[in-house]
């Protein structure tokens, strides 16, 4: 009997540790994000990241973003892919367009791990707008206001981050509603 209650024990704090491990991260697109996975691993599950995922797998960018990092990806929705001009999605992901869409998905990605508030500071810091620079050398320019965290692309958009920090084995995700473009 003893041994029972033992088990069940066990097995109950098992899954609630898990649960609270996993309840850190937010839900992306309907499923739960796992601080032990790395950033592809995690994107493949999430509903709103399927152009994402497609444009990172035909830029052949799989391995390097399941790489060590760190890495902060500022992760555009389906919804923010679908507001570009008609066609451009499906142009960017034919073969002979890969480096203009590498170019592109790499302005997303910052070679460090920087969290919200990370970022707040650094917008602090520098007096109310901070230049990211990314591993595609394009420059974004980080601001916030009421706590959300805005980017402005060497074009003039600005993306919100509407699900922030994301944890990964290997960096950390912001969620945001607009495709970045490098001046080009």
């Amino acid at each position: 009997m003893k041994r029972k209650i033992s088990a069940t024990l066990a097995i109950a704090a098992l899954t609630i540790g898990a649960a609270i491990a996993y309840a850190q991260n937010p839900m992306v697109g309907g499923a739960a994000m796992y601080a032990n996975k790395t950033i592809v691993e995690n994107a493949m599950n999430s509903k709103d990241h399927t152009t994402l995922v497609a444009a990172v797998n035909e830029a052949g960018l799989v391995d390097t973003l399941k790489g060590a990092g760190p890495f902060t990806v500022f992760a555009p929705t389906n919804e923010a892919f679908a507001k570009l001009p008609a066609g451009t999605v499906e142009m960017l992901l034919k073969p002979e367009n890969k480096e203009t869409l590498t170019k592109i998905l790499t302005c997303h990605v910052v070679g460090a791990k920087a969290f919200s508030k990370d970022v707040m500071k650094m917008v602090d810091d520098d007096g109310g707008a901070h230049e990211v620079p990314t591993l595609g050398a394009c420059k974004l320019w980080a601001t916030y206001k009421d706590g959300t965290i805005m980017l402005k692309d060497e074009n003039g958009s600005v993306a919100k981050v509407t699900i922030a920090d994301v944890e990964q084995s290997n960096g950390v995700i912001h969620v945001i509603d607009t495709v970045l473009l490098p001046k080009m």
